[in-house]
């Protein structure tokens, strides 16, 4: 199945951008401009839309993470595309930073936004791209270090793990998820 959306997920205010649980929306960002694309905040799907240069469009729900699906559901119903032809990229703690993971499908794993859209699609059959956060400090609680920035040291291994997971997202798109997860899954993103 071509993929023909490809969702990044985040938090819309200003306060929440470049913290890790908003690496969705920055991959997707990165993508729309490696491809020459501008978005467009879209009311009627409740998300900034990109479009143009390629056969697949991006998007940027405005919902708050936890409320993901309405905006996915409302793009999927809108161009009547499948499940499986949406690719939703999101945080993971359960990664180090530096890996990607790509699926076809799965539970939500606890993350809310992959909850939410499980639950406005109505099925867990839909490619997901998790980047990898890591896991927070000791000294320091989970959601401090999910809604946290990156460090500065970590900017160097965050751009070149950013840069995997395009690479991933293209190959995926250009041939398909099966040769994008042989290809990217055991890869470890180097700082050069």
């Amino acid at each position: 199945m071509a993929i023909k959306l490809i969702v990044g997920l985040g938090n819309p205010e200003p306060r929440y951008d470049r913290t890790r649980h908003n690496i969705g929306f920055t991959l997707v960002d990165k993508l729309a401009k490696d491809w020459g694309m501008s978005w467009q905040e879209q009311k009627k799907f409740k998300g900034s839309l990109a479009e143009g240069g390629r056969a697949v469009k991006l998007l940027k729900p405005l919902t708050y993470m936890n409320n993901s699906g309405q905006a996915i559901r409302a793009v999927v119903d809108w161009y009547k595309l499948t499940a499986e032809a949406v690719l939703v990229v999101y945080d993971d703690m359960d990664l180090p930073l530096g890996k990607i993971r790509l699926r076809q499908s799965g539970s939500s794993g606890g993350h809310n936004g992959i909850k939410s859209t499980i639950a406005h699609l109505g099925t867990e059959h839909f490619p997901r791209l998790r980047i990898g956060i890591g896991k927070s400090r000791p000294d320091k609680d989970t959601v401090s270090h999910v809604l946290g920035c990156f460090t500065p040291e970590e900017a160097p291994l965050l751009q070149a793990v950013l840069q995997l997971a395009s690479d991933a997202v293209v190959t995926a798109v250009d041939y398909d998820i099966p040769k994008s997860m042989n290809l990217y899954n055991n890869k470890n993103a180097v700082v050069l």
